[in-house]
């Protein structure tokens, strides 16, 4: 996005700049081509009043002197009356040139003997050559009796000369000014974006179950608002959060009452073998109440973002149910990692979803079939249970649904510790047609 923006501010600025900068060039050019044609009438009269000047006619010594003090580049030249060129003539054919203007009103006289000049009091540039050229008669000497013509040449590159400096100036200013713009645009989207990209990850963070996550509320008033509509809506699910943990915990503790009296009903039978069996059964249930009432008022911040070690929890759960598939005679195959695997899931949960697969696979296989327990590590944590069973029916991931007499909702608790982690699962069939349920676990 910012790159983006700084692309169209660069585009916005750019056209500007060449808006002003085209037609400022022109008018640089077209400028320095007068002041230079300009010039060159300024230099012939320079040349012209030197001669006028003089008390006596200058020799051409003398004229070529003076036209070499001039501080230009140009062609000058004088054409004596004797038809003599002194200087530096106009290139081309002479017989080429353009006619001599004419003589006009004004008349001085001056010089020994009467001695006197005369000529126009301006000289007019022509073009010439590919140039321009500037003339002006003089007549000098006794009785105006000699006449001279001073020619004065530029070539076009001399007379646009003048034009690279004053580009130079104008692209060096219309850079700056385009540097001058990214700068800002930069400035002003890292303020624009930087909040927005500081949302967006918080609210990924949300989503990915870190409920602690809170976003910025500076910038400018629009993202800041934005930001602070994210934070209360964390803040909403922290208190949705506590309160139906608070519920859940409430509901358990209520079924105590109940539960105490099917204790004392169990201790009250007559038959001492169906006593201890019934008081074993109430005592587990007791056990996995105290554990969800437990699990409900865990610490919050635990809540939000548990870890555990899955090497340990898995072995635990494989050694707890290991006694229940030798007496059925099942074969399990069990491969854990050398060492800790820390994975994104409280104890208690993972123990659960260990425990519901395990249980899938000995409520519905026939005894005797083996299982495979592997949890390893590449890119992520992956735990897999797998059967030589009849497989799952279609629907088995649908919560609540079963066709075997059982809640349905086994494989749901194994699904959501995964996903709560950041993970998933999956379920695929193996080689045999049996189960192989895969839980893609998160890491811390």
């Amino acid at each position: 996005m910012r790159r983006r923006i700084l692309l169209l501010v660069a585009g916005a600025i750019t056209l500007v700049v060449l808006a002003f900068a085209v037609p400022l060039a022109l008018l640089v050019r077209h400028v320095v081509y007068q002041d230079a044609a300009n010039a060159l009438q300024d230099e012939a009269n320079q040349i012209a009043n030197y001669v006028r000047s003089s008390r006596t006619p200058p020799t051409s010594a003398q004229i070529a002197s003076f036209v070499k003090t001039l501080p230009t580049d140009r062609s000058a030249s004088v054409k004596l009356s004797d038809s003599t060129v002194v200087g530096t003539a106009p290139p081309g054919d002479p017989a080429q040139l353009p006619p001599t203007p004419q003589f006009g009103g004004d008349h001085n006289d001056g010089g020994p003997g009467g001695g006197g000049s005369s000529g126009p009091s301006q000289p007019k540039a022509v073009s010439f050559h590919g140039g321009k050229l500037a003339q002006l008669p003089v007549l000098i000497g006794p009785d105006n009796g000699g006449e001279i013509v001073v020619r004065v040449y530029a070539s076009s590159a001399q007379l646009h000369s003048g034009e690279n400096g004053w580009w130079l100036l104008l692209a060096g200013s219309s850079i700056g000014l385009l540097l001058l713009g990214i700068v800002a645009a930069e400035l002003l989207t890292r303020r624009l974006v930087r909040p927005l990209v500081h949302t967006a990850q918080t609210a990924n963070r949300m989503s990915a179950g870190d409920v602690s996550a809170r976003a910025p509320t500076d910038g400018p008033h629009e993202i800041a608002d934005v930001g602070a509509a994210l934070n209360r809506l964390g803040d909403r699910i922290d208190e949705l959060i506590a309160e139906e943990r608070e519920t859940v915990a409430d509901l358990s503790h209520r079924l105590r009452t109940p539960l105490t009296a099917l204790r004392l009903d169990a201790e009250a039978l007559h038959d001492p073998d169906e006593a201890e069996r019934v008081s074993a059964h109430v005592g587990a249930l007791e056990r996995t109440l105290t554990a969800v009432i437990h699990a409900a008022r865990r610490p919050q911040r635990e809540g939000r973002m548990p870890s555990c070690d899955a090497t340990a929890v898995v072995a635990e759960r494989v050694a707890f149910w290991s006694a229940l598939a030798e007496d059925q005679g099942r074969a399990q195959t069990v491969e854990l990692p050398d060492s800790a695997l820390l994975v994104r899931a409280s104890a208690d949960d993972l123990a659960a979803a260990v425990d519901a697969l395990v249980e899938n696979v000995v409520a519905h296989t026939p005894e005797g079939v083996p299982f495979a327990v592997r949890l390893w590590e590449d890119t992520g944590a992956h735990l897999e249970i797998s059967d030589d069973g009849p497989g799952l029916p279609p629907f088995a991931l649908v919560r609540g649904r079963s066709d075997r007499g059982s809640s349905g909702l086994g494989l749901d608790i194994a699904r959501r510790c995964a996903e709560a982690g950041g993970g998933s699962m999956t379920m695929t069939s193996g080689p045999s047609g049996g189960a192989v349920i895969t839980l893609h676990l998160g890491r811390p």
